[in-house]
């Protein structure tokens, strides 16, 4: 790492080896020969910090990382931005299939369980390298592993509280039950759930843009005080308690799917970043929500026409267009569905 100070610190609790296969036509039930295959060291974090160095923003990850492949840093260029606490164990694998101008199909590994002083030491970590680089913003994302002699969920309250202590605002990136728990903590600043993740939050369908409207504004009456709830086609809405700001693309060509969510991160967190104010009561939140959707999207277009699980490159962003009054009777063109 450079002396460089660095605005936001990423932490990824349950990193993951991704393994993606290109084929031509997946047969279930039969054998497949990939045409090419593709290695990167990934998780929610570690996507986001990779991408934010693509516009010259440092954004240091830390990670726990399974000791057994202690070449893995080297091998997939992540040494510059990663900061690992060496751990007992493998590295999960994650496995994609992409078809040629078909689907995409993802099997990922459960997380790999912490010893619980294993995550204090990630924790304490984190800490460190925020009170170093006078940070302003943690981004923790991907899925939560276990505390293997307690079999719980890792506890992520100590960690919040310390930061907003700092000063730091709290990005929360999960799904699942974790994105349930949290959500209804109110503990993180920012979430960024998907359409049915959203609907799952609040249990309903969710069909117009009002209806995430009013699901976002009750993750912050829970505390949430910007919620960034990703649409797919519909593209993005950041909702805040006094303000929603609608932004999407022209249609792109989508090649996969996969790390899109991570790169709307690291596309809202670069326009903040570099579009900071003094106004504390900017959109209720004191922070550019409009700039941030605007790139979220854009940033988000451009991973979807890349064949990698990581955004690589932010050259020819797709337009991005921004509605700060947007029509809230509109229809979803992919209504969120809540299953029971």
């Amino acid at each position: 790492m450079s002396g460089e100070k660095s605005p936001i610190i990423t932490l990824t609790p349950s990193p993951t080896l991704d393994r993606t296969y290109f084929v031509k036509r997946l047969v279930e039930g039969g054998v497949n020969r990939a045409d090419d295959v593709n290695e990167e060291l990934a998780g929610k974090g570690i996507n986001v910090s990779r991408a934010l160095q693509l516009a010259n923003i440092s954004a240091p990850g830390v990670v726990p990382i399974g000791n057994a492949d202690p070449a893995v840093l080297e091998r997939t260029g992540s040494t510059s931005f990663l900061v690992p606490l060496w751990v007992d164990g493998t590295l999960r694998v994650s496995t994609t299939i992409i078809e040629n101008n078909g689907p995409t199909t993802k099997v990922n590994e459960h997380p790999r369980p912490l010893k619980q002083s294993d995550w204090d030491e990630v924790v304490s970590l984190t800490l460190k390298l925020l009170k170093e680089n006078g940070s302003h913003w943690l981004v923790v994302a991907g899925a939560h592993p276990k505390i293997i002699e307690t079999d719980e969920v890792i506890d992520l309250v100590p960690l919040f509280e310390q930061a907003k202590a700092m000063g730091v605002k709290v990005v929360l990136d999960t799904s699942g039950e974790p994105l349930r728990y949290w959500a209804r903590k109110g503990v993180a600043t920012i979430m960024k759930p998907n359409g049915e993740e959203l609907a799952s939050c609040v249990g309903r369908t969710l069909n117009t843009l009002n209806d995430v409207v009013e699901a976002a504004r009750e993750l912050n009456s829970w505390g949430v005080e910007c919620v960034l709830a990703s649409l797919g086609v519909d593209g993005m809405l950041a909702v805040t308690k006094t303000d929603a700001v609608h932004a999407f693309t022209p249609p792109v060509r989508v090649i996969n799917t996969v790390g899109a969510g991570d790169s709307t991160v690291a596309g809202f967190l670069s326009a903040v970043t570099q579009n900071q104010t003094d106004d504390a009561g900017l959109y209720g939140v004191g922070f550019d929500i409009a700039k941030g959707v605007k790139e979220a999207v854009r940033w988000g277009g451009a991973k979807v026409q890349q064949p990698t699980s990581g955004l690589k490159s932010i050259d020819n962003l797709p337009i991005g267009v921004v509605l700060e009054n947007p029509d809230l009777s509109a229809s979803l063109r992919e209504p969120a569905e809540f299953e029971h």
